[in-house]
This record gives structure tokens, C-alpha cells and sequence, in this order.
């Protein structure tokens, strides 16, 4: 885990470069648009003269690549760059591609040094190293077991409880029960967790409670903040708060993750949403929808950041795209037919998405978790919590069994998420073994 010494440096960078940068996202809430996706992750873009690395992102070990050597050929290397991890060319401005290797710049200075990463030949092509293992490597499991030898983390997203409304993922409508994101999708995992086990699996939730994961709160960077910033304190209060629920705690779950639990597959949950304007009068929409996240579609300015450009690199020599893809695929198809949620639509596809063949339910999509978790990850984006009929089965609470609500009978939202997600999983891992 990281030393928080070391983070309240890094944190202190962070604003440094945040002031240099500008307030580059909108205090205002949300639009449609940035809620209907995931909203992004962290700041990413430097300003030209600094450092190019993402906020609280450490310096990358490019040292590490070189237990990729001779791993993939030129051809698969070049193809994944241009047709699942970029959104466009700027790879080419750093990283440079001869017949036998990839000469590949650690930083935004020409003159600094650059990894060479050695291509793999038929005279000598080496398997990936990597720490999880994909469903080709399990072995034959028992009878109704299918999940047996392999360890899931479920990271229930967001935080919830007393945090939901900093984290703009709350609303209420009049003597309604609040709506919020972080304590729906704990109740989802804890609801998945013995689902999980009865199939064999080992689980591990990222947390278990309505508290950060992060030591940090927005009070420590505040003080932080203004005494090297000078902003005005709507400002500064927001950006602190951002920078804890956004970047800190997403970050330290990475931390938990990569050096705690060491799973095969992390189930990242969350519920959608449409932009609702004001929490306490909120605007209900009448659609519905479903769509995964896998790693890739990294933009313009996110190759320019080191630690991304590293990251890139690091998920794309384990491979993980192409479990994320299998694992995934099989998910959405099966946790649609139960749901019968229809496929989100982006109209960003290109900019900061790409479609993902085979699946209308599947986008690439770099967000920080899906990039830190040093494994395969399934981002999952199911309902509209402000939609009409989503918001009703939200209020209707978990029951057991079936309830009339939009004239239908239904289960719990949430035992329905649950359920539909583990029957997936069932049905992936079976037939893989058939």
C-alpha cells in the first residue's frame, strides 16, 4: 500500500499542477451526456510545461516491460495500438516501430532515454508473464462448480452514505427514499458475493462498508489546497472533493486490489444515470439501458501522460483486453436476455470510445479503474437510475420474489442484478469447459 507521507507529497504536486492547469471540469452539474456515461475518472491533461503525468500518478517503472521481451509480434502489437487502446495517431509521436522492436519515449522529452520493447519471431516467442489467470487456464472444474480456482473482487463503485452527495451520485424525490449510487451498488455485491462462492469461487469485496477506502478526506486536501492555491472556496472545495472520491479513493481501491487481494477478474458495479439538474427536484427520464466498459480508446491527451502511455502498454502485452472481451461478451448477452435492458448508444464512439465487434453491449473505454486494476475487468453500466421505470423498482426496495411495479411483476432490482450477473458468469465458465 502507499505511504501516506508519500501521498500528501503527491497530493501537493497534484494541486500545483491543478492551478496550472486551470478548473478544466465544470463545478455545474452534470449534463445528460456526462452522466449517461461514466463520468471521467480523474484530470488528465497537463498543461504544456509540466511534468507529463496524471494526478497522484507516480512515476512509472519501465524497467518492469522488459519482462514482456518477445512476447508479441509487430503485426498484433501494431493492431491492438490502432484498433482497440487509441483513438487516433498521436501513439506514433511516441513510440516508434521498426521490423524487430518498439522504441517507446518515458517521457514528453525527446532527449530523455526510450524502452526498447524487442518483438517477438518464430525463433523465439516467449508467453506473457502475468499474476491472474484467464478462463483457458482454469482447469476442468467439479460438477456445479464452474467458478472453482478462480478469485473475483467485487468493487462495489462509489462510496455512498455520507459521501453520495459530494459524489453527485444522490437524489431525492420528495419523502421518496434517497436514491444513491455507492449504497445500491454495495448492496448488489454484498447480494453477489454468496452467489459467487455457492458456484465456487473465492471473493473478495474491495469494500464492504460506506466508508472510503482512501485515508484521506477532502479536509486534508483543502488545507492542503489553499494554502497553495488562493482559489475561491467554492472552487477549491470542489476540486478537493473531487480529487478525493475521484482520483484518491479510486486510486488507493487500485492499491488494495493490485496488493491485497490479487484477483483473476474484478467486477467493478455501478448503476447509470441521465443528468438530473437539481438532486432535490430531480428530472425523471423514460429511458432504460445496459452497456460494459473493457480497457482501451485511450485519447489524444491521455497517450501524452506517461503513467497512461505506461499503463497502455502494460494491459495491452498481458492481453487483458481479450479476457475482458470473452469474459465479457458472454456477460452482456446473458445479463441483457434477463434484464431486458436495451444497449446504450454513445455518440462519443471515436473520441474517447470504440465499439467492441461481436457485442453492442461492449465499448472500450479508458477509465481509471479498468486501467490501474492489474487484472481483467468487467465495468459494469447497467439501468438509468432516474429513469421512470428504474427509479420505481429502485423505491420498491429488495424483496424476495416477485412485486407488480410498472404494471409488471418483477424481482428486486437488486437480487435481479445480482442473479443476472451470476447466472452470466455460470454461463461463461461452463462453456468454456464443454
Amino acid at each position: 500500500m502507499r505511504n501516506p507521507a508519500l501521498i500528501t507529497v503527491s497530493i501537493l504536486g497534484a494541486i500545483v499542477l491543478f492551478v496550472a492547469i486551470g478548473m478544466r471540469k465544470s463545478a455545474d452539474k452534470p449534463t445528460t451526456e456526462d452522466l449517461s456515461a461514466p463520468t471521467p475518472e480523474e484530470f488528465n491533461t497537463p498543461p504544456p510545461s509540466s511534468p507529463t503525468l496524471s494526478i497522484l500518478a507516480e512515476n512509472p517503472d519501465w524497467s518492469s516491460l522488459e519482462a514482456y521481451q518477445h512476447t508479441i509480434t509487430r503485426s498484433d502489437f501494431e493492431k491492438l495500438l490502432t484498433n482497440i487502446f487509441t483513438t487516433d495517431d498521436t501513439w506514433r509521436e511516441f513510440i516508434t516501430l521498426s521490423d524487430t522492436s518498439a522504441a517507446i519515449r518515458t517521457s514528453s522529452e525527446p532527449t530523455d532515454p526510450v524502452f526498447i520493447l524487442r518483438f517477438a519471431t518464430p525463433e523465439k516467442n516467449l508467453p506473457a508473464p502475468r499474476t491472474w489467470k484467464s478462463t483457458a487456464d482454469l482447469p476442468i472444474p467439479p460438477s456445479g462448480k464452474p467458478l472453482t480456482n478462480l478469485h473475483i473482487a467485487i468493487d462495489p463503485g462509489h462510496i455512498g452514505g455520507e459521501w453520495a452527495k459530494i459524489e453527485e451520485r444522490w437524489f431525492k424525490i420528495g419523502t421518496g427514499t434517497p436514491v444513491a449510487e455507492g449504497d445500491m451498488t454495495l448492496r448488489v455485491a454484498k447480494l453477489l458475493k454468496p452467489l459467487l462462492e455457492e458456484l465456487g469461487a473465492t471473493v473478495t469485496l474491495v469494500r464492504t462498508t460506506n466508508d472510503p477506502v482512501t485515508p484521506l478526506r477532502p479536509r486534508d486536501l483543502s488545507s492542503l489546497a489553499a494554502d497553495t492555491t488562493g482559489e475561491d472556496p467554492a472552487s477549491l472545495r470542489k476540486f478537493t472533493e473531487k480529487l478525493f472520491y475521484r482520483t484518491a479513493e479510486i486510486r488507493a481501491r487500485a492499491d488494495l486490489v493490485n496488493d491485497t487481494i490479487k484477483p483473476d477478474l474484478v467486477l467493478c458495479l455501478h448503476f447509470n444515470a441521465a443528468g438530473w439538474g437539481n438532486p432535490a427536484k430531480p428530472t425523471l427520464v423514460p429511458s432504460t439501458h445496459f452497456h460494459i466498459l473493457v480497457n482501451g480508446a485511450y485519447t489524444e491527451d491521455e497517450v501524452r501522460l506517461a503513467d497512461q502511455r505506461f499503463a497502455l502498454l502494460e494491459k495491452l502485452l498481458q492481453r487483458t483486453h481479450e479476457e475482458e472481451i470473452l469474459v465479457g461478451k458472454t456477460v452482456a448477452n446473458v445479463f441483457a436476455e434477463i434484464s431486458k435492458l436495451p444497449a446504450y448508444r454513445y455518440n462519443t464512439v471515436g473520441q474517447n470510445v470504440r465499439t467492441i465487434p461481436g457485442s453492442k453491449f461492449l465499448y472500450a473505454r479508458n477509465l481509471l479503474a479498468n486501467r490501474l486494476y492489474d487484472c481483467p475487468v468487467i465495468f459494469m453500466e447497467p439501468y438509468v437510475m432516474n429513469s421512470t421505470h428504474d427509479y420505481n423498482r429502485i423505491q420498491a426496495g429488495d424483496y424476495d420474489g416477485l412485486k407488480k411495479i410498472n404494471g409488471q411483476l418483477v424481482p428486486s432490482i437488486f437480487q435481479e442484478y445480482a442473479n443476472a450477473l451470476a447466472t452470466a458468469l455460470t454461463t461463461h465458465y461452463s462453456k468454456s469447459h464443454r
